[in-house]
């Protein structure tokens, strides 16, 4: 198969979470289990840190990664979902997987594959633990697809594990509760590992401190440390709690004998994007008007992008808006501010939800605009609509943020 061929059929044949939602969801890990017996147990193969969160995982995944890089570390980084090449989900310092790697990797176990029925998803940290080990890397970001205990990624022993947050997100398989979704993302908590967790949430404190004392794994709540002040590249407000959990995850790792100084998490922060390519995070996209993204599609990630921005002067605010079907609008757009033009519309992917439909539920919160056929045509038209002092903000989902880059 060619690289195309070879991608249409990892998307298309087998369920994928990004495109068909609770199909693609498995409640065990047995198949990764047994895919990575077949590939001979490459994530034993070298060290990781493993990420999960509701919200900032990718962000911190990346940081972490950009601050080893610049220690001079060779850092494998796995990420979903990706926004424009499938690639991004495997990199190795900031260079995306090579297609032919790819495409050998389906060639040589797609019987095997087939005879198992494994998901998109097992398929791709297949992939991505065996490259790492092909290409002996010294360590290894692996970022939690979705929840924690039972997502493909949780059988790595990492040298730390982070939770960055809680939110109330995916309820419809981690649970309904603050403390329901926290034993799930705790399900990353290993024996004897040490655990960083980013932020404080009343409801989810017991959870943790119970799952570390009985895996006697030491605890650090990033949340009680004051970080040393630095500055990212990435611009949202949001991404100072990222930065002080960098921060205490690093301080572990030195712990174990990393060599990181001061100078490079500094660095490291400074240059997430140019090191690990990460894009959708408070991007500015353009200037006269002000353009600006962000991939935040939840009400704890909504919290902190929307009123950011009101920080930022401008005549009038225009938002292209989509989600997807099975987002919870009761919760989210009550928080978008009522004074903007808005331009609804659907993301390209299977799960998008119907513009027509989303305006109709928006229009009870007071949220005002019309309905297009495309995320394109509605970026295009607010571009047009816009006076060089208006400020345009895209989102409500990484696949509207994805269609626009």
């Amino acid at each position: 198969m060619t690289y195309q061929e070879t991608l249409d059929w990892l998307f298309i044949q087998l369920p994928m979470y990004q495109r068909q939602g609770a199909t693609a969801y498995k409640v065990d890990l047995d198949n990764t289990i047994l895919l990575a017996n077949h590939l001979g147990n490459p994530h034993t193969q070298f060290k990781s840190v493993h990420v999960a969160g509701t919200n900032g995982k990718g962000s911190t995944s990346h940081m972490l990664a950009s601050v080893l890089q610049e220690a001079g570390y060779k850092v494998g980084l796995y990420t979903s979902p990706h926004l424009k090449d499938f690639r991004e989900r495997i990199r190795i310092n900031g260079i995306p997987i090579n297609e032919q790697y790819v495409v050998d990797f389906v060639g040589n176990n797609k019987s095997f594959f087939e005879e198992h029925k494994l998901s998109f998803f097992e398929m791709t940290v297949g992939l991505a633990f065996e490259y790492f080990a092909n290409q002996k890397v010294d360590i290894a970001i692996i970022e939690v697809g979705l929840g924690g205990r039972l997502d493909s990624t949780n059988i790595i022993t990492p040298e730390v594990s982070v939770i960055t947050n809680i939110g109330l997100d995916h309820m419809q398989f981690l649970g309904e509760t603050h403390s329901e979704i926290a034993f799930e993302k705790a399900g990353i908590i290993k024996k004897g590992v040490p655990v960083v967790i980013g932020e404080y949430h009343a409801k989810t404190e017991e959870v943790f401190g119970t799952l570390s004392r009985k895996r006697n794994a030491p605890l650090h709540k990033a949340y009680e440390f004051d970080a040393i002040p630095m500055k990212s590249d990435l611009q949202g407000a949001y991404q100072q709690h990222n930065i002080r959990t960098v921060q205490v995850v690093i301080a572990q790792l030195q712990q174990k004998g990393y060599g990181v100084g001061i100078q490079h998490i500094a660095k490291g922060l400074l240059h997430v994007a140019k090191n690990t390519g990460l894009q959708g995070r408070w991007q500015l996209l353009d200037e006269n008007p002000t353009v600006i993204c962000d991939t935040a599609h939840n009400k704890e990630g909504l919290s902190y992008v929307l009123p950011q921005l009101e920080t930022i002067a401008y005549d009038h605010l225009h938002i292209v808006l989509g989600v997807v079907s099975d987002k919870d609008l009761e919760r989210i757009l009550p928080m978008f501010p009522t004074h903007a033009t808005y331009y609804f519309c659907k993301p390209s992917v299977a799960r998008g939800m119907d513009a027509m439909a989303l305006q109709e539920v928006a229009s009870g919160f007071d949220l005002k605009g019309d309905v297009y056929t495309s995320v394109i045509e509605a970026f295009s038209t607010a571009k047009n609509k816009a006076n060089p002092t208006d400020l345009i903000f895209i989102g409500g989902s990484t696949f509207v943020v994805a269609e626009v880059l």
